[in-house]
């Protein structure tokens, strides 16, 4: 089975697809813009403007769509995949491994960092989470045993992770994999998911100069950011491609938000993980998602790219949205 795309959607123009990253980045430096006048990360907008800022490609989609019309009006939710939702099957069983394979993933990548030497855990007392809570302004006196905060945190992940993290995903998995992705796949798998997954990366430059994920106000930064976003954008990718659907990678990308700190919760007191060796989006959480990567890979999960959701038929199908 070859990997182009195998639906009869109509193409995205190039003038289309650079005008939604060029005003996708554009939009979230205006979004940071007052970090950057002031205050930065520890500014008091700073809990206003990072999630508004997450919704600017979904804005930059909406610009396109309306101002290019690089698609027909009937056909716009079906190259986005956000509906119909069939087959309702598949659609929903690759949700769930969306959801619970990405916690998986996550996890996969804290285990090469124990391997690696990046991290140390301590999954006894959770002393470096006992540290930070101590730390905190009211310390540690009035919560409950850490054991049981570290447990509830877990358990809290897949519900976080499905549920306020999807909903803040959401701006962005429409512009990256609803848009961008479905667009650029006339030049071939591979291209879509490694030029969808560095815009993604760049896009996150107003804050990640900031020291936002590595601490890192410099290229570096950026750089390390640009290969986490590709790494993992490869698997939202493959969620992407394999169910027809951006809902799937909506809820991975909520996972992977809702899981990010469990380095946090387990590190041994006394020692400060590199997040660009031991975190998600580090050296570790690339080695995790090449593996995963290689695997679907190897079992020929890139080249099962179903078709977008079949169009209703009949005369009322060009009255949908």
């Amino acid at each position: 089975m070859t990997d182009q795309p195998t639906d009869r959607m109509p193409e995205v123009g190039r003038t289309a697809i650079v005008a939604f990253i060029v005003l996708a980045l554009g939009l979230a430096w205006a979004v940071a813009l007052p970090l950057w006048l002031g205050g930065g990360l520890a500014s008091p907008l700073a809990g206003l403007l990072l999630p508004l800022m997450m919704y600017t490609p979904a804005a930059a989609v909406l610009g396109v769509l309306l101002v290019l019309r690089p698609v027909p009006r009937g056909r716009r939710l079906r190259l986005l995949g956000m509906w119909p939702l069939r087959p309702a099957r598949r659609v929903v069983g690759m949700s769930i491994i969306a959801l619970f394979g990405t916690i998986g993933v996550v996890a996969l990548s804290l285990a090469v960092a124990v391997v690696c030497g990046w991290i140390t855990l301590d999954l006894v007392t959770f002393s470096g989470f006992a540290e930070v809570l101590q730390s905190g302004p009211a310390g540690a006196a009035a919560l409950p045993p850490v054991g049981l905060l570290v447990i509830a945190q877990l358990l809290a992940m897949p519900v976080a992770a499905a549920t306020v993290n999807a909903v803040a995903a959401f701006g962005e998995e429409i512009g990256w994999r609803g848009f961008l992705l479905p667009a650029l796949r006339r030049y071939g798998t591979w291209p879509a998911l490694l030029i969808s997954g560095a815009v993604w990366g760049i896009w996150h430059a107003p804050i990640i100069l900031l020291g936002y994920n590595f601490a890192r106000t410099d290229i570096t930064g950026v750089l390390l950011m640009t290969t986490g976003c590709l790494a993992w954008g490869v698997l939202l990718g493959w969620l992407r491609l394999r169910s027809g659907s951006v809902w799937p990678p909506v809820f991975a990308h909520g996972a992977l938000n809702a899981a990010a700190g469990l380095p946090t919760l387990l590190f041994a007191a006394g020692t400060r993980p590199d997040p660009a060796l031991a975190s998600v989006l580090g050296a570790s959480g690339w080695i995790a998602c090449a593996l995963v990567a290689v695997v679907l890979l190897v079992t020929g999960q890139f080249r099962r790219q179903p078709a977008l959701a079949t169009p209703p038929s009949g005369p009322a199908a060009a009255s949908r949205p």
